[in-house]
């Protein structure tokens, strides 16, 4: 059971000492602070690198249990077109109190 401070650890880990910080912080992984400095154990460091490991047939994954997507959806299917809740200048408008001209008619005959 060998103690290692934070850029030990992070070393170890191959990551980077901030990181490894924000993960303890958050108690991602076991780590204690008996004074002003982080203290970690390689047998928790080795624990936490277990965790990471991937299920079989899995994607590995990276720093948590979950995978997060970036997109807003939580599984591989989209729907198609856009859901953006933009609003046209008239809405706007309408909502700020604010007069509006009509739109021009098209006097064109066909």
């Amino acid at each position: 059971m060998r103690p290692l401070d934070l850029h030990e650890a992070a070393a170890w880990l191959r990551m980077s000492p901030a990181v490894l910080r924000l993960h303890a912080r958050q108690g991602r992984l076991k780590a204690a602070k008996p004074g002003k400095r982080w203290v970690f154990l390689e047998e928790d460091l080795a624990a936490y690198l277990g965790q990471l490991y991937a299920a079989h047939r899995q994607a590995p994954l990276s720093g948590s249990n979950e995978e997060k997507s970036s997109w807003g959806y939580q599984n591989g299917v989209t729907s198609g077109g856009s859901a953006s809740p933009r609003r046209t200048a008239k809405e706007y408008a309408a909502l700020l109190g604010l007069p509006t001209k009509p739109l021009p008619r098209n006097t064109s005959t066909d």
